[in-house]
């Protein structure tokens, strides 16, 4: 996927929280995954959510 098909595609609100676009866009690439291993359409909040603990998880580990 590339960052415009995301941005196209996928509808949330994360610019509260100051993420670099670079780390945005992987943000939003985990919850497609996440929203698609949940069976869903649209990425809801909760995939958002998940995928931004699993990007903490991984700043933490590395």
């Amino acid at each position: 996927m590339t960052p415009r098909f995301i941005k196209k595609n996928c509808e949330l609100v994360t610019d509260r929280l100051g993420f670099s676009a670079r780390t945005y866009t992987r943000i939003l690439k985990i919850a497609r995954t996440i929203a698609d291993l949940d069976g869903s359409i649209a990425i809801k909040e909760q995939h958002i959510a998940e995928a931004i603990q699993y990007r903490s998880f991984d700043r933490k580990t590395s």
